[in-house]
């Protein structure tokens, strides 16, 4: 491990607003963020950027930031500590492991930003919008909760549509084009590293809210037999 990336990982062990593989927080997320507030989860939150900016728009709403990289979190976590965000905390965990920490209807909205697309053929199980994980976020959501989608991989994001129609799951919005339809306000407007990186390359970014059917989602059709649902086994 390299010597900042040992310094980051020292560091978030310190930080209050960051949990690693924590035992017996599931179901008491409100304890821990002092407040009965909605919470938002932003999966593979990398750096944070979303969280830390989600947090600062929406002081009456808490935003936990997921990611098993503690030396990527570790950038989100001081920011938000140097700017006292009390709404904003940091998870570390692997999201296959998702539904162990947290109870049923304890998450309000989610949120997707550039995750790995895993274009790979073979891959596809691995897509944070696969029916498995969404199985998953099921378990702990609200009904009607909002699960968001921002990326700049067309194939992920024709997936996801697919999806949604396979699994019964209710489209809200669908842009293909955030930048050219002119829908960069509000939440939309953050913009990631990485999303800066997309637009000087010209790329097009894609947005999907969503949210989950009533009923338990099951692997069907193309996904039958492929792979199991995330249970938090």
């Amino acid at each position: 491990m390299g010597h900042k990336k040992l310094i980051k990982f020292q560091a978030i062990d310190t930080y209050k607003n960051v949990l690693q593989y924590p035992e017996d927080i599931k179901g008491n997320w409100n304890t821990f963020l002092k407040n009965t507030n909605p919470i938002t989860l932003e999966l593979a939150c990398g750096k944070g950027e979303y969280s830390v900016n989600l947090g600062r728009q929406n002081k009456e709403i808490n935003f936990i930031g997921v990611d098993i990289k503690g030396n990527r979190i570790y950038t989100g976590a001081k920011t938000a500590i140097e700017e006292n965000l009390l709404n904003v905390a940091f998870l570390r965990i692997h999201i296959s492991q998702i539904t162990k920490y947290f109870e049923p209807n304890e998450i309000n909205e989610i949120w997707i930003i550039f995750p790995d697309p895993f274009l790979k053929k073979g891959k596809e199980k691995n897509r944070l919008t696969h029916p498995r994980y969404l199985s998953a976020y099921q378990q702990i959501m609200q009904a009607n909760g909002l699960i968001n989608l921002k990326t700049d991989s067309k194939e992920l994001y024709e997936f996801t549509l697919e999806t949604i129609i396979e699994t019964g799951c209710t489209l809200h919005e669908n842009i293909a084009d955030i930048y050219g339809q002119n829908k960069a306000i509000g939440a939309l407007a953050i913009q990631t590293f990485y999303e800066k990186m997309h637009l000087e390359d010209g790329r097009i970014i894609y947005f999907l809210s969503f949210s989950l059917p009533a009923n338990p989602i099951t692997l069907t059709g193309r996904f039958a037999d492929k792979i199991d649902l995330i249970d938090g086994e």
